[in-house]
């Protein structure tokens, strides 16, 4: 596949390239169609699959099992075994990016690499709709993200030169296509899963693939040419001073912490869906809401909190002096302990008054989760962009997101509890498991700032630390 030179001077898409509004749209299906099926996957193991005669029907299924068994100990409960398989699958999706990237450097280029991405994640969307084919789905999930996920986003850069001021704003609309995607499939997949079948709701996650690969091949007469493939071997390794060293170290011992404090968030597509259908009343207007909807609830509020955050300070600075990233991640990490609390009180007063959850516990913890979210996620990411020494920036940011990684194994872990103890104690859990994360970001994290400060960058760049 080729394509032409991208026009520098290109303004036809709200003042960018019209290649960012290809991708962005690329995305937002792909997001559609990933979250489509992961709002689904674990309602769907725990009240169907994993039961007789479903789960003997699974190929590969008792090896499997006894990996799972091995490994997490969730015991028999089907709810159990989902949340480990829940687990393992979302962690592997974050780190199978490290692979694709790899692949497009050295073997096949960025567009061949999200092409195969996209064919791999539509099959394993179809394939869902087989039960004997449900690890297969898996694997071929996971490879299609891990080939897709961090190219696409390689290709909204290259549309921008060195120094143009576009490409900050361009990152921001290709987000905006994602909130959308995450948004509109449980709305659409979801709706279709629960209420009409399962597999309606993957199939409509695999349409969702198809048309955003359909996008994407459109868009490459817009998009610049694959870089040339990296394959030299014997490259010079760069050389890091004492002082970048030292920064990542601060960078990689932030990791447990940023993981502790991003549990609560990462748990809402597993235990908090399958508490959330057993245990609150989602019922409104006399009609009982589809569990899959507080998906989109989340996602509505999380974009709103994402620019109400940019807005607030932005209006904070003019009369105040606005915190560094160490402050607002602490802001953040002490915000989520309040929407992990609401849980656990809602479930608290639940169980003493011997009835379901209200929904309204779920919006206030949706509400202040966003907030948490907006002050912690992009604002982490940015940290460590901007810190990484130049030299391994692309690495750290790699290993920026092992955090995720070992996030989602952990609540797959959690997860695995729900059903061993009352919810309010479950919920208990998670809001101390927080509490800890925001008290350490208090305590040690001004030590982490002054290492971290753009001044203290500034003079490593300079040389000072080298």
């Amino acid at each position: 596949m080729t394509s032409a030179t991208v026009d520098r001077n290109d303004t036809a898409f709200l003042g960018h390239p019209k290649g960012l509004g290809y991708l962005a749209f690329t995305e937002a299906w792909e997001r559609f169609s990933y979250y489509g099926m992961q709002s689904l996957l674990v309602l769907y193991m725990s009240k169907t699959l994993l039961f007789a005669p479903h789960v003997e029907q699974i190929v590969g299924y008792e090896a499997f099992h006894g990996f799972i068994q091995a490994v997490y100990r969730p015991g028999p409960s089907p709810q159990a075994v989902a949340s480990a398989i829940f687990g393992l699958y979302t962690s592997l999706v974050y780190l199978t990016p490290i692979l694709g990237g790899l692949l497009a450097d050295r073997v096949l280029g960025r567009t061949r690499t999200i092409t195969l991405g996209a064919l791999l994640m539509a099959s394993g969307h179809f394939l869902m709709a087989f039960d004997a084919t449900f690890l297969l789905a898996l694997l071929c999930l996971v490879l299609g993200t891990g080939c897709f996920k961090g190219n696409i986003a390689g290709q909204v850069g290259a549309l921008y030169g060195e120094k143009d001021l576009r490409r900050a704003d361009a990152f921001q609309i290709f987000y905006l296509g994602i909130n959308a995607g995450v948004i509109a499939a449980p709305l659409v997949a979801g709706t279709l899963g629960e209420k009409v079948g399962w597999h309606w709701g993957f199939g409509a996650a695999g349409v969702g693939m198809l048309i955003s690969l359909a996008i994407y091949l459109l868009a490459r007469r817009h998009l610049p040419p694959d870089p040339p493939l990296r394959r030299t071997a014997g490259a010079p390794r760069p050389r890091l001073g004492p002082s970048e060293w030292r920064t990542v170290a601060v960078l990689v011992l932030l990791l447990p912490v940023l993981t502790s404090a991003v549990l609560i968030n990462q748990q809402i597509f597993n235990a908090y869906l399958v508490w959330a259908d057993r245990g609150v009343d989602l019922s409104l207007g006399g009609e009982r809401l589809p569990t899959t909807w507080l998906i989109t609830l989340d996602s509505s509020v999380s974009v709103t909190f994402l620019f109400a955050m940019v807005v607030f300070w932005r209006l904070w600075a003019k009369r105040f002096p606005e915190p560094d990233e160490m402050g607002k991640l602490t802001i953040g990490a002490f915000v989520a302990v309040s929407g992990a609390a609401c849980l656990a009180v809602g479930a608290i007063t639940a169980e003493a008054a011997g009835t379901q959850v209200s929904l309204w516990w779920c919006v206030a913890f949706h509400v202040l989760n966003s907030i948490a979210f907006a002050n912690m996620m992009p604002v982490s990411l940015a940290l460590y962009a901007r810190a990484a020494p130049a030299a391994i920036g692309g690495t750290i940011i790699g290993v920026y997101y092992l955090h995720l990684v070992a996030g989602n194994q952990i609540v797959g872990i959690l997860g695995t509890w729900l059903e061993r103890m009352p919810a309010s104690q479950f919920w208990l859990i998670h809001t101390g498991i927080a509490a800890g994360a925001a008290v350490l970001l208090l305590l040690v994290g001004r030590v982490f700032a002054a290492w971290l400060s753009p001044e203290a960058v500034g003079a490593r760049t300079n040389g000072a630390g080298a």
